[in-house]
């Protein structure tokens, strides 16, 4: 049977580069980087390159990079260690109705705690935000805004430079008028493959990566933190990663996901080529499938995402017919984690429940060939054919 994978915004294969640089410190590398003799020393030039690499991509200093066990810390510590770190009493955060469940039930949990309140900005039926609601959901309280890149789901790009340039502008009148400065925040876990990530022309003060999401190792993250940012750690226990991270360095991740971002220039390369796969599965489903939606904008939208609602469908059922014919995808519902409810996405986007649930995402990589999207095609039209005569559609 044919092996096809087509979730890689679930995550990506390791690369053999990555992994080969990751070896050595399993074994001959081994040592603990909070030790000062040689074999602790070893393991902390491994870090000290990673943090390097990170930096250098990200187009900051190496002191405002944290090693994390992934984007859900980097995300948690965000907005907990700055709502730690600020004396405004009840602080007030911003974020969008499409974020990533951990930045949205991290700014859940802190209202219901009543530390913090919230603010939860809607999105267009594409999904995209209009800065212009953000500036007016802003409070003399507002201490952070926080916008993710590239939606994991329906690959959805929001406009983070034109939202950080307003963030900038405002910070410059609050100051005058001796208010909070309002943070940025940005997961860019999605965007990192595609698009353009420097700091500085985002204009952000805190963004959130994760390995296994570019080639790299699982359970290893960063979050870049701009100096001068008022955060403090949420947990305790060592003073690692500059007193915000306590906890032994995972030395072969850190290692693995400093080499994995420095081969993304190198893979962007394949872009286009992913793009114009992608773009050909949408208009050969579109021709070929009745009835097919296409969820999210087609002008701004992250190259490899494809999501599609069938009508008459339901996504759980499809997604394992397709697994039983080798071809690997996700549902855009949340059925799969136990839940019967469907995408809070999707839904934030106007889109009917009836419609969320039938909802598939079909992700792309470089290794994906026309052969494997040709194949998933054929199988793809045969049983949502066969689902749709079962339902008596």
């Amino acid at each position: 049977m044919k092996k096809i994978y087509l979730d890689y915004a679930a995550t990506t294969p390791v690369d053999k580069k990555v992994l080969d640089e990751m070896l050595p410190y399993f074994s001959e590398k081994f040592g603990n980087p909070s030790s000062i003799h040689q074999f602790g020393q070893e393991a902390m030039e491994g870090v000290d390159r990673a943090r390097a690499q990170v930096a250098e991509f990200l187009n900051c200093g190496t002191n405002e990079i944290i090693f994390t066990s992934g984007a859900t810390e980097s995300n948690n510590l965000t907005i907990k260690g700055l709502i730690k770190a600020t004396q405004i009493e009840n602080p007030h955060i911003i974020t969008s109705t499409i974020e990533h469940h951990c930045v949205l039930s991290s700014c859940e949990t802190v209202q219901k705690d009543k530390i913090a309140e919230v603010s939860f900005v809607k999105v267009n039926q594409d999904g995209i935000i209009d800065p212009e609601d953000i500036r007016k959901t802003i409070k003399e309280s507002t201490i952070l805004i926080s916008v993710m890149y590239g939606n994991n789901e329906v690959g959805t790009i929001q406009p983070i430079a034109e939202i950080g340039k307003m963030i900038e502008e405002i910070n410059q009148e609050r100051e005058d008028r001796k208010l909070p400065k309002i943070y940025f925040h940005t997961d860019a876990v999605q965007a990192v493959n595609y698009l353009d990530c420097d700091v500085e022309s985002l204009g952000v003060d805190f963004l959130s990566l994760s390995g296994h999401k570019i080639h790299g190792p699982k359970g290893i993250g960063v979050l870049y933190i701009k100096r001068g940012s008022k955060i403090k750690s949420v947990q305790q226990g060592g003073e690692q990663e500059y007193n915000l991270r306590a906890g032994t360095h995972n030395v072969p991740g850190i290692v693995g996901i400093g080499k994995a971002i420095s081969l993304v220039p190198e893979n962007r390369k394949l872009a286009d080529e992913v793009k114009k796969l992608r773009d050909y599965f949408i208009d050969e489903v579109s021709k070929n499938i009745p009835d097919a939606q296409l969820n999210g904008s087609n002008e701004f939208r992250l190259p490899h995402n494809a999501n599609f609602s069938f009508k008459g469908i339901e996504g759980e059922s499809l997604l394992m017919m397709l697994d039983q014919e080798g071809i690997a995808i996700s549902t855009g519902s949340a059925c799969s984690s136990a839940s019967l409810e469907p995408s809070h996405v999707l839904l934030a986007m106007g889109i009917p429940p009836e419609i969320a649930h039938a909802s598939i995402r079909f992700t792309l990589g470089k290794e994906t060939t026309k052969h494997e999207i040709d194949y998933t095609l054929k199988i793809l039209i045969e049983k949502i054919k066969r689902l749709r005569e079962i339902s008596g559609m």
